[in-house]
């Protein structure tokens, strides 16, 4: 049989410890970001110091350990820890005779790779030019000649262009003003979902916690065309780039928006968080954000703060939250529970969605107030308005009127005061 699956590219990752208590998770995550980047990790090493070295990064003892393991173990690419400087990513590329890619550069090529709708591209697209030019040397105008391999998806043919400084900086300020068009019409779409009342709910979190399986889970449960809805899944890193926006209605008439967002990771490039930010838009207008977290995962505590951290970077704070314990199935741990505003939870259990719908339902209209309400038959667009921008629970037509209950927003209870029975 053949196999026509291409070959991984040997990727051999390494770093410096700075006697951060982190270092260890760290490198893990670039192990499964190496992986996700279609790398196949064939060993690694570390180095502790208590300064990285200008130059080179590491030292020199320890870069010709490398270059022997690395050569040894046929690997391609080193890929590194942190963020390099341009020098020391040519410097190590002499001395190693690999091509060197650091923690920012993998994380560009997956969202180069990964990027689907116009927004994304653009924004990667972005982050990318503003990375690659302080890293253009001042005798090369050929970005081919820059560097050994480049990114997997340089897009249009832009690898082949006479990229000097100046060239770049005209693509990023066209880039900008793409980017500024896409987002007054996503805004445009933001503003339409927001003059509705009907809360919005965010799934925000690290990367492949299980946002959108979570999605997925309740869209099934919810939605009677719940299949021909459902969002990208795959198990692995940044599986999708782009926020899905869906309409969740529960079996009681209460309804809420659900987006999915972008997820999270240590050390997030900040040109990246920058470019995404108008993508987290979804996060930063949510009513509730839903911080769904691995429960499996032995470093939880670090996923959590990181998702605290990017979205403080983004502008994100003060909005209620509810952290969703995902993946109790691959615990010991005893599945669902509620405490307070956590819940222990499996995304591919009915029984954990349905509990985990309800605490969304109970805190994001625990400031709604039940009415009952006596509506003139003659005017249809008081009770249109309720149908989109409350919760009606019943509707009664008499001759004397249409007899409503409903679940009003503290924005519109004022204006039906005046019909209550």
């Amino acid at each position: 049989m053949i196999d026509n699956q291409p070959k991984k590219t040997k990727a051999f990752i390494a770093g410096v410890n700075l006697n951060d208590p982190n270092f260890e998770y760290y490198m893990t995550e670039l192990a499964n970001l190496t992986e996700a980047n279609n790398m196949e990790v064939v060993g690694q090493a570390r180095q502790n110091a208590e300064n990285i070295v200008a130059g080179t990064y590491f030292g020199l003892g320890k870069i010709n350990e490398i270059k022997a393991m690395a050569h040894g173990l046929k690997a391609k690419v080193l890929v590194l820890n942190d963020e390099l400087t341009p020098v020391q990513i040519r410097n190590l590329e002499k001395l190693t005779k690999l091509r060197v890619v650091d923690r920012t550069e993998l994380i560009l090529e997956i969202f180069s790779n990964r990027a689907r709708t116009k927004q994304a591209k653009l924004q990667v697209q972005l982050a990318r030019l503003q990375y690659e030019l302080p890293r253009l040397h001042p005798s090369e105008n050929n970005l081919d000649q820059q560097r050994g391999g480049g990114f997997a998806n340089r897009g249009a043919g832009e690898s082949k262009l006479e990229m000097n400084r100046r060239t770049i900086g005209q693509q990023i300020s066209a880039i900008k003003k793409e980017l500024k068009a896409v987002a007054s019409q996503e805004e445009i779409k933001a503003a339409r979902r927001n003059q509705s009342r009907i809360p919005k709910v965010a799934l925000v979190g690290y990367t492949n916690a299980g946002k959108s399986t979570t999605m997925n889970g309740l869209l099934k449960a919810f939605s009677d065309e719940g299949a021909n809805k459902q969002v990208f899944v795959k198990n692995m890193l940044f599986a999708t780039l782009d926020t899905s926006v869906r309409r969740i209605d529960m079996k009681d008439n209460f309804s809420f928006i659900l987006s999915d967002t972008v997820g999270f990771i240590s050390k997030l490039p900040h040109n990246l968080v920058e470019s995404f930010k108008a993508t987290l838009q979804e996060a930063k207008d949510a009513d509730l954000l839903v911080n769904v977290v691995d429960a499996s995962d032995p470093n939880i505590i670090q996923m959590v703060r990181t998702t605290q951290q990017v979205l403080g970077e983004i502008g994100v704070k003060d909005i209620p939250t509810i952290t969703a314990y995902n993946k109790a199935d691959k615990t010991d741990h005893n599945y669902p529970q509620i405490e307070g505003d956590d819940i222990l939870y499996s995304a591919i259990d009915e029984r954990s969605i349905k509990l985990l719908a309800n605490l969304i339902v109970k805190r994001v209209f625990s400031n709604y107030d039940k009415f009952n309400l006596k509506l003139p038959l003659a005017d249809g667009k008081l009770l249109a308005y309720l149908h989109e921008h409350a919760q009606v629970q019943d509707e009664d037509y008499r001759d004397d009127g249409v007899y409503v209950t409903a679940n009003i927003a503290p924005a519109d209870q004022n204006r039906f005061k005046k019909f209550l029975v």
